[in-house]
Formats: structure tokens, sequence, C-alpha cells
């Protein structure tokens, strides 16, 4: 079972535990203050995961490394480039 897969059947789960809840369709005995909850759940569930994509992304450029001697390597390719360049007529400004 691949990833996606995971998370689709964990998914639709969750929508259709969600759905039977909200929809009352299993009798469930909570307070009308936990319906409202449940009921904002994916709007909820949105946010988190939003928040989550947030840090992870910002943690990942926080983190990221530098490559030193592949960035002189890209200098030292640029300008055996330029040099080519030049030698067969192209002007750089």
């Amino acid at each position: 079972m691949t990833k996606l897969m995971q998370w689709l059947f964990v998914l639709s789960l969750l929508a259709g535990v969600w759905t039977a809840v909200v929809t009352e369709s299993v009798p469930v005995n909570m307070s009308q203050a936990w319906k409202n909850v449940v009921w904002m759940a994916p709007i909820y569930a949105v946010i988190c995961f939003g928040c989550w994509a947030l840090a992870t992304v910002g943690y990942r450029v926080v983190t990221f490394n530098d490559c030193e001697e592949a960035a002189e390597e890209l200098k030292q390719q640029i300008e055996e480039a330029k040099k080519d360049l030049t030698s067969k007529g192209f002007k750089f400004s």
C-alpha cells in the first residue's frame, strides 16, 4: 500500500466518522458545545495542517546546508562559459 493510499484511507475513515456524527446517524450523547467543535473539525484540521506545513518549510529553510564546493564549481563553469561565448563574439555588458 502506497503512502497516498494510506493517507486517503485515513482521511476517508475520518470523513465517514465525522459525517456520521454530524448527521446524527450514529446516536452520540454530547453537549451542544462539543457538537459545535465536531462541526468545525475540518476547518480546524486545515488550519493545523497549514501551520504544520509553514513550520516544516521554515525549519527546512533554516537548516538548509550550503554547498561551498558546488558553488565554486558553478562559478568556475560560468567563467568558462563567458570565455567561450566571448571568443565566439558575444559581448557581456
